[in-house]
């Protein structure tokens, strides 16, 4: 029996390694490094269901601690979420406040509203804002010589929370504190609040797109990571696992645990356990991404997506127009739509594909019952 102590397949659990992710972290560590007020300060992440952002904000607070960063850790969009990052960021900065240090570059300790360590007064508590503690945090933090790191996940559209904490952090930014900020979430989410004519300073943040692993990447993975458990399965099978991840890191996680659940007795996975974790991968992957994406859908986005899944791999806009009974130029809508949701991308001129592995499978599925 092969025991899994290295793949985590749910949402938001912590895998042992993050795979094809180097490149994205050696840019974060550099961009910590540069001063502040710089747009490589402030970083939105866009990526679709599964494909490890969140994992990725947890390793990002990792490093911005290593480099003496108080970090509030991963923040979901939600009411009351400037209260939420104030609270994380008094507690993760304790342990850099001086006690003894009742004079700073910014004015006393008491005139900053502070009372013992981070925590505020009775006063600042009660009757100020989430934005002025934070830009008093800030202004604190930055005299003991520490930066702020600000990450929030599943960012909302036309969130008034999102609002508030982007206005503030361009308040401090201005005031040449020492602060950084990461937004992540689905690429419809992130493109309305990137359009939001309140937010046009996030316009010039670092953009990152969370692109598929490489099969390369995976593969390597998994050769390290099934001999480490004791799961024995040959080069030709451990590559078909590898291509049925079609680069999707849950989907890495989802086939590399259920190869571990399906082996033999004697750790070892032949064909038929293989195939069995594949199934059992797409069935979860399906389930989990795939039915969550459609249902943020318009029926119309559906139908256009229906009208695609008739082709084996790439689409012309101009038979899935005909196909849906409308005309190209309104099909174009739904086309633009979907690839602004991260569901679809534009492979050629007129033609477009999937985004999402395994989406054309499932509505194949379900047209079909």
């Amino acid at each position: 029996m092969v025991e899994d102590t290295i793949f985590s397949p749910s949402f938001g659990n912590r895998p042992s390694y993050l795979v094809g992710r180097e490149a994205i972290l050696r840019s974060f560590d550099q961009n910590l490094q540069t001063r502040p007020g710089s747009r490589e300060r402030s970083t939105v992440l866009l990526g679709q269901r599964g494909s490890g952002k969140t994992v990725l904000l947890w390793e990002l607070a990792d490093r911005a601690r290593k480099c003496g960063y108080v970090v509030a850790n991963p923040t979901v969009t939600s009411e009351g979420m400037l209260d939420r990052i104030v609270e994380k960021i008094q507690k993760d900065g304790e342990r850099y406040v001086k006690e003894n240090h009742k004079r700073l570059a910014g004015g006393s300790v008491g005139a900053l509203g502070f009372s013992v360590g981070l925590q505020f007064t009775k006063d600042v508590q009660e009757t100020k804002s989430a934005e002025y503690k934070l830009t008093q945090l800030a202004e604190r933090l930055t005299a003991e010589g520490h930066g702020i790191l600000i990450l929030v996940d599943e960012l909302q559209a036309n969130s008034a929370d999102v609002r508030k904490l982007v206005i503030a952090y361009q308040e401090i930014v201005g005031e040449g504190l020492d602060i950084a900020m990461v937004l992540a979430g689905l690429p419809a989410a992130v493109s309305a609040t990137l359009n939001d004519r309140v937010l046009t300073f996030l316009n010039r943040s670092n953009k990152v797109v969370l692109p598929s692993l490489a099969l390369g990447d995976i593969d390597a993975f998994y050769s390290r990571a099934f001999a480490s458990i004791g799961l024995k399965v040959n080069d030709v099978l451990r590559r078909k696992a590898v291509e049925a991840t079609a680069g999707s890191p849950y989907m890495l996680q989802l086939v590399g645990h259920y190869m571990a659940v399906y082996a033999q007795d004697d750790g070892t996975a032949e064909e038929q356990q293989v195939d069995q974790a594949i199934l059992a991968a797409r069935h979860d992957f399906q389930t989990d991404v795939c039915e969550t994406t459609l249902a943020a859908l318009s029926d119309k986005d559906a139908e256009f997506l229906i009208a695609m899944s008739q082709d084996a791999s790439e689409s012309r806009i101009s038979e899935v127009a005909e196909r849906m009974s409308v005309s190209v130029d309104y099909a174009q809508k739904y086309r633009r739509r979907l690839i602004d949701a991260g569901v679809i991308r534009a492979s050629g001129r007129g033609r477009v594909s999937f985004a999402v592995p395994y989406l054309a499978d499932y509505l194949r599925k379900e047209e079909s019952v």
